[in-house]
């Protein structure tokens, strides 16, 4: 019997095309922001910021941008994950300051630690930083969509659209933030093509090694 999780990650597929008379509910949308937030992410530092444009004159707006591909235009809301223009010892602190509130750990258990990362990532010139936290991103896309596919939701995960454009209609500089991905969710459209076809994967045998 296959799992819920294998049935819901077959169904998935990158949406070429939205229903723009579906919307995505609010609880639809707690469960996607919730997975963003649970996501994993390197000493569990949060580098990242996902802005959610719902807004249909931003939407519009945001079709040039993305190499004229109209999912975006077209779905419920277009996910956009940003890095953190800045990754200092200030945000590092912060960060500590949360665990103490949260967990109330020993200063002697946290202390080493938190100095450990602040030279870790101080001794990063700003391109690896950068580098550093896209990866994280990474990780957050793909926790976005297995959640997306496991609530029944759509999605179309995009690396083609022109940064400095999202940067200046969404106004991201203000908020300190660099767009990396973009992700389209909402509902397929009836007549995309791409929803019946087959999912074409290489076997398990080919991709997963057991030693």
């Amino acid at each position: 019997m296959e799992s819920k999780v294998l049935t819901q990650l077959n169904w998935r597929y990158a949406c070429k095309k939205f229903d723009q008379q579906k919307r995505l509910s609010m609880d639809q949308l707690v469960v996607v922001k919730e997975a963003f937030n649970l996501t994993a992410t390197s000493y569990g530092l949060q580098p990242l910021k996902m802005v959610m444009v719902q807004r249909q004159e931003l939407k519009e707006k945001l079709v040039e941008a993305t190499m004229n591909q109209q999912q975006v235009v077209q779905c419920s809301q277009v996910l956009v994950i940003c890095i953190e223009n800045i990754l200092d010892k200030d945000f590092i602190d912060g960060y500590f300051d949360l665990i103490r509130n949260v967990r109330q750990t020993a200063e002697n258990i946290l202390a080493p630690f938190q100095a450990h990362m602040v030279k870790e990532l101080g001794d990063m010139t700003q391109q690896q930083r950068i580098q550093w936290m896209t990866k994280q991103a990474y990780i957050a896309l793909g926790n976005v969509l297995a959640a997306c596919a496991m609530e029944g939701i759509d999605a179309c995960p995009m690396e083609g659209f022109y940064p400095d454009q999202y940067v200046n209609i969404l106004g991201l500089n203000e908020l300190g933030l660099t767009p990396v991905l973009v992700v389209p969710i909402g509902y397929r459209a009836q007549d995309d093509a791409f929803a019946s076809f087959a999912k074409v994967r290489r076997g398990i045998d080919q991709v997963v090694i057991t030693l």
